[in-house]
């Protein structure tokens, strides 16, 4: 019996190693092809470079105009996230709170939502928006907490479950407001799911192209994404600029997920489980 735990978790970690490599093999390419010139990485794509050069770096960075195009990028996830973050967390605490066939009804059509792909919605949702002339950066962060809401309110309802209704109950004796209790106590007891939130969304909205391409697509307001396109002409593409470009944008959202990643786990089971 015992040997055959040890060879299980033999193939258990065996099969964990490989699907570590697969996910790394990506990024592998990313960074070796990006320190390469461009007729290299046609020549040879999966090797280490031959020709080591870090021009490519340089002229990527000024091509994307990095520092305006990261604030675009930094300035809408940020707004983005915080009005989310907000919205959802206060719409599944009334949800969660209020014991009713319409609290029930309502969570049920918002958990819908995860269902209908963006695609679907797409051009009624631009020509609606730009009907009403919110073709712009708010325009595109209302767009977005519409999109975001169904995932969020999912794991903020499943959060709230665990935490019981007589924490409201004594912060009510005391005299707190019904605002004060969720900003207060709600809120901090929140924070893995929160952390998730965030992760998950930051990661779509900063690497999001579609839909800034159709809501913001003016100069000076793009976004990093948008810069990228920069790199693929019509009859030329210009890998090496390109993958130097790209590593260059994931970087910041790697540092997020480090920094935030032993949140993740516990947000995600406190939301979906509980």
């Amino acid at each position: 019996m015992r040997k055959q735990k040890q060879r299980k978790a033999f193939w258990i970690k065996l099969l964990g190693i490989g699907l570590t490599l697969l996910w790394l093999y990506p990024f592998y390419l990313i960074v070796v092809n990006s320190f390469k010139t461009k007729s290299e990485i046609f020549k040879n794509t999966l090797n280490v470079p031959q020709n080591f050069t870090t021009e490519n770096y340089p002229v990527a960075f000024e091509k994307l105009d990095f520092f305006r195009s990261a604030f675009n990028s930094i300035l809408i996830t940020g707004i983005s996230l915080f009005v989310i973050v907000v919205c959802t967390s206060m719409a599944a605490y009334a949800l969660s709170r209020n014991k009713s066939k319409l609290s029930n009804t309502l969570y049920f059509v918002i958990a819908i939502g995860l269902l209908i792909p963006f695609q679907a919605i797409m051009i009624p949702l631009v020509s609606f928006f730009g009907k009403a002339n919110m073709l712009n950066r708010p325009g595109l962060v209302i767009m977005y907490l519409g999109l975001a809401s169904s995932m969020a309110i999912f794991l903020y309802f499943g959060a709230l479950r665990s935490i019981p209704q007589s924490l409201d109950e004594a912060a009510t004796i005391d005299g707190a407001s019904k605002f004060q209790i969720y900003w207060y106590i709600i809120l901090p007891l929140l924070k893995p799911t929160t952390v998730t939130v965030i992760v998950l969304n930051a990661i779509w909205f900063w690497n999001d192209y579609l839909l800034p391409s159709l809501v913001i697509n003016k100069e000076g307001m793009y976004t990093i994404p948008l810069k990228m396109f920069y790199f693929f002409g019509q009859y030329s593409k210009q890998w090496h600029l390109a993958l130097a470009a790209l590593f260059i944008a994931i970087i910041p959202i790697i540092i997020l997920y480090v920094f935030l990643q032993k949140y993740i786990i516990k947000g995600i089971s406190d939301g979906a489980v509980k």
